[in-house]
């Protein structure tokens, strides 16, 4: 009898795991529950979990059959390429969770703007984050003036952020502390951008309906801070 009762516990213990540990994407009821605040929550929860190396369980097998009823994510996080930076790993997030926009330097250009403007308006997420990175190659780039094909153009998205920063004499790539600074600049500014450039978005978040910051993630322990 004992161990029926045993059985039954673990089963349930199971059961209940599975209905709150978030190991299936959200459906459109439970979006619609969700808040700019509560999905903020969620991701830095998950990056505490990521920097522990206590990563959940994604059900990859139930989530993929999920997805073919649609997508109702939580956020956009709009990332640098850096293959270093893993940005559903980085928050503990899988299949239908969150989009992710990648290029180079986190900077918006268009194709950016018209994704972030699809899927807070259209396919209903509540955060928009601006995800910078450590030892960004690009920032490091436009400190340096690199000069290389389409590179040139993208690297020119940054300038306005390097020639923002003063207070150093060295203002090369080799200059770590000068290098922090542009990087945190950088996300900065395409936070600001976000709301400059997307009336759409800056109507959203003036609704309160989404939520737009800037973070930077560490190379050495994987931690995500974000900036005020």
């Amino acid at each position: 009898m004992m161990k029926v009762i045993v059985i039954v516990g673990l089963l349930a213990a199971l059961l209940i795991g599975d209905l709150f540990a978030g190991t299936l994407q959200p459906d459109a009821e439970t979006q619609k529950k969700l808040t700019p605040e509560s999905v903020l929550k969620d991701l830095m929860a998950g990056n505490e979990r990521y920097t522990k190396g206590e990563l959940s369980d994604p059900n990859v097998k139930a989530r993929v059959e999920k997805a073919v009823e649609g997508q109702f994510p939580k956020a956009y996080i709009l990332s640098c390429v850096d293959s270093r930076v893993p940005v559903e790993q980085v928050f503990d997030q899988s299949i239908g969770d969150i989009f992710v926009g990648r290029v180079a330097g986190n900077v918006e250009g268009t194709d950016q703007l018209g994704s972030i403007e699809f899927a807070t308006k259209v396919a209903g997420v509540k955060l928009v984050m601006v995800l910078g990175h450590e030892a960004c190659g690009a920032v490091k780039g436009a400190c340096d003036h690199v000069k290389l094909g389409n590179l040139t153009d993208l690297l020119a998205e940054i300038t306005p952020a390097v020639e923002s920063v003063e207070g150093h004499e060295d203002r090369s790539s080799k200059n770590k502390e000068f290098v922090d600074d542009v990087i945190e600049a950088n996300v900065r500014k395409t936070v600001a951008d976000l709301r400059e450039r997307s009336e759409v978005l800056a109507g959203l978040e003036k609704e309160g309906a989404v939520k737009i910051v800037g973070a930077i993630y560490s190379l050495h322990d994987g931690s995500v801070t974000l900036l005020d």
